[in-house]
């Protein structure tokens, strides 16, 4: 976190006329990335932000701080002049005194039934205020390089992580204690394969002949991708592993075969002669991409393979104690697919985890129903949802009712993310964790370490808050070398000790 900026805090009966102020409200159970988007927007409308903060005597559910310790959250934020501590959720008194310039709710209640927001607009009118209704400016990269210097940064980011360790009262010592049960562990991971290849270059210049730059090919070296690195993540973690996917009748699906072997990871590959492993190169100069070229077919199998899949999933799963489905939207993921290891799954009572990820493809994360975990990033919910204007929070909660998704952590790239869990007969569970790695290398990999480490976690009955702070430090490793690589026990242990300094 920030070092403190010892926010003026004071009690609802103790507030006067703040004309010239925008008055926020909200619960702020865990301050996220979307509220400090929500904030920042307040900022840019007055010259007085005022943060009316929902008192404990609430009848709000899934809140489980206290008003104090949300105060003392927000107290490290820089962009707040004060807050107004509320003794339940009395925002019409807070508006009747104070007669704000601005009251600004989130973009979810702009069509509100609840009676103590509406009773609060009502009041903001019939003062002459004004009410706006915004989440944020919507963004998927970050600009905080230009407002922090680098070792600033860091430093914000690792106290932000210990912040929601304190928080949620996870030491160092259990998440240690996590890793080594994990040996206990075996997962089905099922998915697409992709080959990715990473051509070193040196830059010659521009062509003479068109405004391209010219460059000469180094050295080139191959990774597994897509789900075949979720099964070595796990693989590399500890856990055991199987892996079933389809491959073509080429190099790269025997290149594939030879690298699972290497990482001692079991599989099962379909060849399928009608497609070709899926193949991507990246040009690089330095540690700089240029651009890529795909080889692939992204048509969905056909049914025989399908049945084929099914086939080996059947053999393995008495086995196993979770279903990963990695779906990079090449065509093994299946609707019908789905619905077969939904069933599977059900009926031998094992927990399913899931992601799709869509950089350069159209997928649809929705379809994943009823999974213990979901990992979309924002830019995939909002797609799938059709909703760019909701906040973070409101989104999530969307994508949890939409799915029937037990958990979710819905990933913010540069901003890290946020874990909603339910745990077993347990409260609601949210926490905010950054991203600890300021500058990446690639990024290309964080989130299939995250979903990797959070399914052998869920799989093993271990807490999801917890998880989570383990997942933040194995992608902040997994971002710090160029190629996806699977990141082992002793780099993560490495990274817990720093994040934890």
């Amino acid at each position: 976190m920030n070092e403190k900026v010892n926010v003026q805090m004071v009690r609802i009966n103790e507030v006067g006329q703040e004309k010239e102020s925008v008055l926020v409200f909200g619960h702020f159970s865990t301050v996220h990335p979307g509220h400090i988007r929500h904030i920042k927007y307040a900022r840019e409308l007055g010259e007085k932000v005022i943060v009316a903060l929902l008192g404990d005597n609430h009848s709000l559910e899934g809140i489980n701080y206290t008003q104090k310790e949300r105060a003392e959250s927000l107290n490290y934020l820089d962009i707040i002049d004060k807050i107004v501590l509320l003794e339940g959720d009395e925002l019409c008194v807070a508006v009747a005194k104070m007669r704000p310039k601005i009251l600004l709710l989130g973009k979810e209640h702009e069509n509100t039934e609840e009676n103590n927001l509406m009773q609060a607009i009502k009041k903001q009118r019939l003062n002459g205020g004004a009410v706006l209704f915004d989440a944020g400016e919507t963004h998927y990269a970050s600009s905080e390089l230009l407002e922090h210097p680098f070792r600033a940064l860091e430093t914000k980011r690792r106290k932000e992580f210990q912040g929601a360790c304190i928080r949620n009262n996870i030491l160092k010592g259990e998440l240690l204690k996590f890793i080594n049960e994990w040996n206990k562990i075996k997962l089905l991971v099922v998915g697409d394969t992709i080959i990715d290849q990473y051509a070193a270059c040196e830059a010659l210049g521009l062509s003479a002949e068109a405004p391209v730059v010219v460059v000469r090919e180094l050295d080139t070296k191959n990774f597994i991708g897509g789900a075949a690195v979720v099964a070595g993540h796990i693989s590399a973690l500890g856990a055991k592993c199987h892996y079933i996917s389809v491959v073509g009748d080429d190099d790269e699906g025997k290149v594939t075969a030879k690298t699972l072997q290497d990482k001692e990871i079991s599989f099962d590959l379909i060849v399928d002669n009608t497609r070709p492993t899926t193949f991507k190169k990246r040009y690089m100069v330095d540690s700089q991409k240029l651009f890529r070229v795909s080889r692939l077919e992204d048509k969905g199998v056909t049914g025989e393979v399908e049945d084929e899949i099914i086939k080996k999933v059947e053999a393995i799963i008495n086995e196993v104690d979770g279903i990963v489905v990695s779906d990079f939207v090449y065509g093994v993921i299946t609707n019908s697919l789905i619905i077969r290891l939904n069933k599977l799954a059900k009926e031998n009572n094992i927990k399913l985890f899931g992601d799709v990820q869509s950089s350069s493809q159209v997928g649809n994360i929705t379809k994943l129903m009823d999974f213990n975990l979901l990992c979309p990033n924002e830019r995939e919910a909002r797609i799938a949802l059709q909703d760019k204007e909701s906040g973070i929070e409101a989104l999530s909660q969307k994508m949890l009712s939409k799915t029937k998704a037990k958990n979710l952590v819905m990933k913010l790239g540069a901003d890290g993310f946020i874990t909603y869990g339910t745990g077993i007969g347990e409260m609601a569970k949210c926490e905010s964790f950054p991203a600890l790695t300021v500058n990446p290398v690639d990024v290309t990999g964080a989130g299939d370490s995250l979903l990797s480490l959070m399914s052998i976690g869920l799989s093993a009955d271990q807490d999801i808050i917890a998880c989570s702070a383990l997942a933040c430090c194995l992608a902040a490793t997994a971002v710090e070398m160029m190629g996806n690589n699977p990141v082992g026990r002793v780099k993560l242990i490495q990274k817990i000790e720093e994040a934890f300094s």
